[in-house]
């Protein structure tokens, strides 16, 4: 087993609205191990982005704890912060918003490099035309400026930008989901290829099922704040044993003919429940067609069901 890059432990983010509390994340635990690609799924809100953002720092916890080699991020030095920040970063969902529109392609790479390296303007710029190289892109692209770019170029540029720091953690969140589908698998492969080079770690959010399943080693389901399944992806999606991971994959489409996709699928009823009202017990309860007394009393724990396949359900 690789080393414990991060561990996770009751990890809690309460947001204030208005009256109410919205338990955005409610109780999340798991690990990352160095080197592998962790991928969280689930239905939109259901706090993916927010364990993602929590885990980086962007938010404050508002219980539990986050471990970064072994050491609370919250009793961090401040020598320890800025390597923190070097070292783990984050590829954002929307390539149009997340490059300030009045800095060109080589400003936005340098930023970081002026705040955490003592480069000279010449090492910055051979350094930015190295990242364009890396991430597909040729030296020219470093004059222009965001308006100038494609979808698929932005977001190039966001992973270049994320690489000049050197880090070994990068929180991908959505990285795909507003590119063009040809653009989809180029942007897929050029991260599996820095994984390989580079020895990345990886944080993947995303939507994309069948992408899920072709790059990850592990998969975490999220449903409203809590993991209600967590396990090997091959294993994961050859034998899903929670209800909601297995409503959620079989709405996986199916390109042979006479696979009888539509005819098994498991159909989830009702809505997700409003996260400033969590129903007591299981939250996937209210949805849930096995849902019992208990069920709807008590929240089950993840708990290890062989070779390391975590589940929160009591039907198990």
């Amino acid at each position: 087993m690789s080393e414990v890059l991060f561990q996770v432990q009751d990890l809690k983010r309460y947001f204030k609205s208005g009256k109410n509390t919205v338990k955005a994340l409610d109780g999340v635990s798991f690990e990352i191990y160095q080197g592998e690609t962790l991928s969280l799924v689930g239905e939109s809100g259901c706090g993916k982005t927010t364990c993602a953002r929590t885990l980086l720092g962007v938010y404050e916890p508002t219980g539990g704890s986050v471990l970064w080699n072994g050491k609370n991020t919250a009793a961090l030095t401040r020598a320890e912060r800025t390597r923190f920040r070097r070292e783990n970063q984050m590829i954002f969902q929307d390539p149009y918003a997340c490059l300030d529109p009045r800095m060109t392609v080589a400003m936005s790479i340098e930023e970081g490099m002026r705040r955490h390296f003592s480069y000279s303007p010449a090492e910055r710029r051979n350094k930015v035309e190295e990242l364009l190289d890396t991430v597909g892109l040729t030296a020219e692209f470093a004059s222009r400026f965001p308006h100038e770019l494609s979808g698929g170029q932005r977001q190039r540029v966001g992973i270049a930008r994320a690489l000049a720091l050197e880090p070994r953690f990068l929180a991908c969140d959505e990285p795909i989901a507003a590119l063009d589908v040809s653009i989809q698998a180029q942007i897929i492969n050029l991260l599996m290829r820095l994984q390989k080079e580079r020895g990345l770690t990886y944080l993947m959010i995303s939507h994309d099922l069948t992408m899920v399943r072709h790059i990850s080693d592990r998969v975490a389901v999220m449903y409203l704040g809590v993991i209600v399944e967590l396990a090997d992806a091959e294993d994961l999606y050859e034998k899903p044993l929670h209800p909601y991971t297995q409503a959620l994959f079989s709405a996986i489409p199916q390109a042979e003919p006479g696979s009888g996709w539509l005819e098994n699928r498991v159909p989830l009823t009702g809505e997700v429940p409003d996260p400033a009202h969590v129903p007591a017990g299981c939250k996937f309860a209210p949805r849930c067609p096995y849902a019992t007394e208990r069920c709807r009393q008590e929240a089950p724990p993840l708990t290890d069901r062989g070779k390391q396949h975590l589940t929160a359900c009591w039907k198990n």
